[in-house]
C-alpha cells in the first residue's frame, strides 16, 4: 500500500503530465492558427493582385522588379482553353450625357510621361458620336470605333494621342489567358505596365457595364488615395474572351469581329506567365506600328 509521500509524488507527476499536455495542445493550437491567418493573407492578397493588375499605371506594375530573373523564354506559354466567337454588346448609359462635357487631365508630378505627350483641350469635349481608329498591330490592321456617348473625356484623350504619335513603335507588354480574365493590354511606351502620358483622368465608368469580347477599356490603377480621383492614362485593353471583373474600367469603344481574329491569334500563341498563371507578357512580342484616327 503506497504511502502518503508516494501518493503525493505520483499525484505530481500527473499534474506535471496534464500541465505538459495543456502547454503542447496550445502550442498546437497557435501554429494551426499562424498558418490559417498565413493562408488567409495570401489568399486575400492574391484576389488584390488579380484584380489591381488590370489596371494603367495600373494593370499595372504586372513587369518584372529589378531583382527578379526575367522568365524564360524557353518555358511553355499559357495558352486560353477556349475563346468565345460572340462579340460582347457594347454597353449603354441608363442616362445620356450632355451634348459636350468638360474633362480634368491634371499633370503627375511624380510620374512623368514615358514618351512626350501634351494632355488635350478640357473644355467642351464632343460627348455624341463615334470616331474610328485603326491601330496597326503585328503588321495587320484591328479596326476600333471610339464611342464618345459612352466615355467623351477618354476618348477625346485616346485620340489626342494618337494623333501625337504616342502609341506609335510600342508594345502591348500583357496578356491574360485565364478563363475569367482574356485580356491584351497595351499603351505603355516603356512596357513595363507603369507607363503613362504624364497626366491622368477620372473613371468614365457606371453600374451597368459589363465586360466581354470585343470591348475596349482603359487600365487603371484604382482611384488615388489623395484626391480620390481615378488614375486613367495611356494603358488600354482589348478583351478578346471574359472579362470577370467589377465595373471599374472604362469601356470607351469596340473592335470589330474580323479584327478580333486577329487579337485571337495573338492570345492562341499565349503568355510567358509572370507571378500568376495565364499572366504576363505575350510568348511572342506584340508591336503596335501605329494608330490612326479616322
Amino acid at each position: 500500500m503506497p504511502t502518503n509521500q508516494q501518493r503525493r509524488e505520483a499525484a505530481k507527476r500527473k499534474l506535471e503530465r496534464q500541465l505538459a499536455n495543456r502547454v503542447e495542445r496550445a502550442r498546437k493550437r497557435r501554429i494551426i492558427g499562424v498558418v490559417s491567418t498565413v493562408v488567409g493573407v495570401i489568399a486575400v492578397v492574391g484576389l488584390i493582385y488579380w484584380l489591381a493588375n488590370i489596371g494603367g499605371g495600373s494593370t499595372t506594375d504586372t513587369a518584372s522588379s529589378p531583382t527578379e530573373a526575367p522568365p524564360s523564354t524557353d518555358a511553355a506559354p499559357d495558352t486560353p482553353a477556349n475563346i468565345p466567337a460572340e462579340l460582347a454588346p457594347v454597353p449603354k448609359r441608363a442616362t445620356a450625357l450632355p451634348a459636350k462635357v468638360d474633362c480634368a487631365y491634371p499633370a503627375e508630378a511624380d510620374k512623368p510621361a514615358s514618351k512626350p505627350a501634351k494632355a488635350p483641350a478640357d473644355k467642351g469635349i464632343e460627348a455624341t458620336g463615334t470616331v474610328g481608329a485603326t491601330l496597326s498591330i503585328n503588321g495587320g490592321d484591328v479596326k476600333a470605333t471610339l464611342d464618345r456617348a459612352l466615355a467623351p473625356c477618354t476618348v477625346n484623350s485616346f485620340v489626342s494621342l494618337a494623333k501625337q504619335g504616342y502609341f506609335n513603335d510600342t508594345t502591348c507588354h500583357r496578356l491574360t489567358t485565364g478563363d475569367g480574365l482574356q485580356v491584351l493590354q497595351c499603351g505603355d511606351p516603356s512596357a513595363t505596365g507603369s507607363g503613362g502620358p504624364g497626366y491622368s483622368f477620372d473613371d468614365e465608368v457606371f453600374p451597368e457595364i459589363k465586360y466581354g469580347r470585343g470591348l475596349l477599356a482603359m487600365a487603371n490603377a484604382g482611384k488615388n488615395p489623395e484626391t480620390n480621383k481615378g488614375t486613367n492614362g495611356s494603358q488600354f485593353f482589348i478583351v478578346y474572351g471574359s472579362a470577370e471583373l467589377p465595373p471599374n474600367y472604362t469601356v470607351f469603344g469596340s473592335i470589330d469581329a474580323e479584327s478580333m481574329k486577329k487579337i485571337d491569334d495573338i492570345a492562341k500563341k499565349g503568355t510567358i506567365s509572370q507571378g500568376n498563371p495565364g499572366d504576363g507578357k505575350p510568348k511572342d512580342p506584340v508591336a503596335i506600328k501605329s494608330v490612326t484616327i479616322a
